[in-house]
C-alpha cells in the first residue's frame, strides 16, 4: 500500500507547507516597502510592482496549470513548481536592483501558479468525500493565517535581519517540502490526457496582463501614452476585449476548455468564485495603505508594526477553527457572509480610528475583528466551491477557484496602489494649504509648492521637502514641524479614503455569497492505478 494511502496526513502536511509559502509571499512584501525603497533606491511604483508582478504571474497561468495537473499528474506539476519557486526565492534574496527583483518575483509567481491548483486537487484525491471537511478546513485556515502572517513575519525579519530574508526564508522551507513531497505524495497519472486549449490560454493571459498593467501603471503614465500613440486606456480596453473573447471562445472551443462551462451549471461554483475574488481584492487591497500608514505616519518600526498586527493573525486562526466546526451545522453562505461582514466592520473601524496622532494600540480591536472575519471565510467557501465538482474536473475547478482569488488580489493591489497615489497627490496639497496658515505669509506659497512636489515623487514616503535656503535659521525647525504635520495629515486622509474601497468590494462579495447553496455529494473519484 502506498505511503500516502496509509497516512495521507503526512502528504497533506507537504501540501499545506507549499500553500502557506504561496499565500505568505502575496502579503509579506507590504511591511518591507520602506526598507526596499531605501535599500534598492527604488520609487513607489517599482516597489508596488514587486508585489503586483508576483500576483500577476501567479494568476495568469492558473487556468493552464490546473489542466497541466489533469494531463501530467498533480505531483509532477507541483514538484516542478516547487523547484522553480524555491530557486526564484533565492534569486529574490540576492537581487541588487528593482528590475532584477521584479524579474525574480515574476519567476517566483510562475512557480506558485504551478503549485496552487495541485494542492486543492490533491485534497480531493487523498481524502474520500466523507472525510474531506477537516482537511479543507485546515487548508482554508492555512490560507487565512498565511495572508495575515505575511506582514507580521516580514516585520520581524526586516527588523532583526534584512528585507532580503523575507525571500530567503522560503529556501529551507521549500527544500523540506520538496523532500516530503517526493517521498509521500502519490504519483497519480490520468487515464485520459486532456488536450490543451492554446487559443484560450493566449486570450486569458494577454487579457489579464493588459488590464492589470494598465490599472497598475495608470498613475505612473498620467493615464496617457505608454509607447507611441498607445495610451493606458487603450491597453485596458484591449485587455477587456480579449477577456470577453476568451469567455466566448470557452463556450465554443472543441478542445478541453480552460474554463469548463459545466462547472457553472447550477450549484454554487459561480457564486463561490465571485466571492473568492472579492475576498482576494479586499485582503490584498487593505494591507498597502494600512502598513505604510503605520510606518510612515505613526512612525512604527517594521518589528513594532508586525507585533501590532500579530493579534490579527491570531484572530484569523481562531476564526478558522471556529468556522471549521460551525459550518458543519450552519449553511455555508451564512458563515461566509458573516465573515465578510466582520472583515468589513474591522476595516471600517481601522479607517475611522486612523489619525496622525492615533495611539497604535487603539487600532488593535479593528485588526482583531478583521482577522476574525478573514479566518471565518476560507473553509466554508472552499467547500461550497469544490464539494460538488466531478472527479475529472478537480484540477480545472481548482485552477478556476484559485484564479478568482488571485485576480481579485491583483486588482486589489493595483487599484489600492493607484488610489493611494492619487489620494496623496490630492490630500497632501490640501493639508499643506491648511497648515500654511501657521507660517509667515512670505513662506506660504513656496511651502505648499514644496509639499506638493514631494507628494508626487518617491520622497512622499521618506520625509519632507527641503527647507528653502533663505528661511532664517530660527524658523527652520518650526517650518519642518509644520511640513511634517501637513504631510502626515494628507497621507492619513489618503489612506483612510483608500480603505473604503475594500469595504465596497466586500459588500459586493456578500451579495454574491447569498447565492451559495449547500453542495450535493461530490461525484465519486476514479481510483488511481
Amino acid at each position: 500500500m502506498p505511503r500516502s494511502e496509509r497516512n495521507p496526513w503526512i502528504a497533506f502536511t507537504a501540501l499545506c507547507a507549499c500553500f502557506f509559502m504561496i499565500m505568505l509571499d502575496s502579503t509579506i512584501v507590504t511591511v518591507t516597502i520602506p526598507s526596499m525603497l531605501s535599500g534598492l533606491h527604488a520609487n513607489l511604483n517599482q516597489i508596488i510592482w514587486v508585489n503586483s508582478v508576483y500576483l500577476l504571474a501567479n494568476t495568469v497561468p492558473l487556468l493552464l496549470t490546473g489542466r497541466l495537473g489533469d494531463r501530467f499528474g498533480p505531483k509532477r506539476v507541483l514538484l516542478v513548481g516547487l523547484v522553480v519557486f524555491t530557486g526564484a526565492s533565492l534569486w529574490c534574496g540576492l537581487a541588487r536592483s528593482p528590475g532584477e527583483l521584479i524579474a525574480a518575483r515574476a519567476v517566483q509567481g510562475l512557480g506558485a501558479a504551478a503549485m496552487t491548483p495541485q494542492t486543492l486537487a490533491f485534497i480531493s484525491r487523498l481524502f474520500p468525500a466523507d472525510r474531506r471537511r477537516t482537511p479543507i478546513t485546515i487548508w482554508g485556515a492555512v490560507a487565512g493565517v498565511a495572508i495575515i502572517t505575511g506582514p507580521v513575519l516580514g516585520g520581524l525579519l526586516v527588523q532583526r535581519l534584512d528585507w532580503r530574508w523575507i525571500f530567503l526564508l522560503n529556501v529551507p522551507l521549500g527544500l523540506a517540502s520538496l523532500a516530503i513531497a517526493l517521498v509521500f505524495l502519490p504519483d497519480w497519472l490520468p487515464r485520459m490526457r486532456a488536450r490543451f486549449d492554446v487559443p484560450g490560454a493566449v486570450l486569458a493571459s494577454a487579457g489579464l496582463f493588459l488590464v492589470v498593467f494598465g490599472v497598475q501603471n495608470g498613475q505612473h503614465y498620467h493615464w496617457g501614452p505608454v509607447f507611441g500613440p498607445v495610451a493606458v486606456p487603450h491597453l485596458i480596453g484591449l485587455g477587456v476585449a480579449l477577456l470577453a473573447g476568451f469567455v466566448v471562445w470557452q463556450r465554443r472551443a472543441r478542445t478541453e476548455p480552460l474554463l469548463p462551462p459545466y462547472l457553472f451549471r447550477g450549484g454554487s461554483f459561480g457564486s463561490a468564485n465571485l466571492t473568492h475574488a472579492a475576498l482576494g481584492f479586499a485582503t490584498t487591497g487593505m494591507f498597502l495603505p494600512l502598513v505604510i500608514y503605520l510606518q510612515t505616519v505613526l512612525g512604527l518600526s517594521a518589528l513594532q508594526c508586525s507585533l501590532l498586527t500579530a493579534p490579527m493573525a491570531a484572530a484569523a486562526a481562531l476564526g478558522a477553527a471556529v468556522g471549521g466546526r460551525a459550518w458543519n451545522r450552519l449553511a455555508a453562505r451564512h458563515f461566509v457572509m458573516f465573515g465578510l461582514a466582520t472583515l468589513a466592520v474591522g476595516t471600517i473601524g481601522l479607517a475611522i480610528q486612523a489619525e496622525p496622532d492615533t495611539a497604535p494600540l487603539v487600532l488593535v480591536p479593528g485588526l482583531v475583528v478583521a482577522g476574525l472575519g478573514i479566518g471565518c471565510v476560507y473553509s466554508p467557501l472552499t467547500n461550497a466551491a469544490m464539494a460538488g465538482v466531478p472527479g475529472d474536473l478537480v484540477g480545472a475547478a481548482s485552477g478556476v477557484f484559485n484564479t478568482a482569488r488571485q485576480v481579485g488580489g491583483v486588482l486589489g493591489s493595483a487599484a489600492s496602489g493607484v488610489l493611494l497615489q492619487v489620494g496623496i497627490a490630492v490630500a497632501v496639497p490640501v493639508a499643506a494649504r491648511e497648515h500654511a496658515e501657521r507660517l509667515p505669509y512670505q513662506y506660504r506659497e513656496e511651502f505648499v509648492d514644496g509639499i506638493t512636489r514631494a507628494a508626487n515623487t518617491a520622497s512622499q514616503f521618506s520625509g519632507t521637502p527641503e527647507v528653502p535656503a533663505e528661511v532664517p535659521r530660527a524658523a527652520v525647525e518650526h517650518l519642518r514641524l509644520v511640513a511634517t504635520d501637513a504631510f502626515h495629515l494628507g497621507f492619513t486622509n489618503a489612506a483612510k479614503a483608500t480603505l473604503v474601497l475594500p469595504v465596497v468590494v466586500l459588500i459586493l462579495g456578500m451579495i454574491s455569497a447569498a447565492g451559495l447553496r449547500e453542495p450535493a455529494r461530490p461525484a465519486a473519484l476514479p481510483v488511481p492505478r
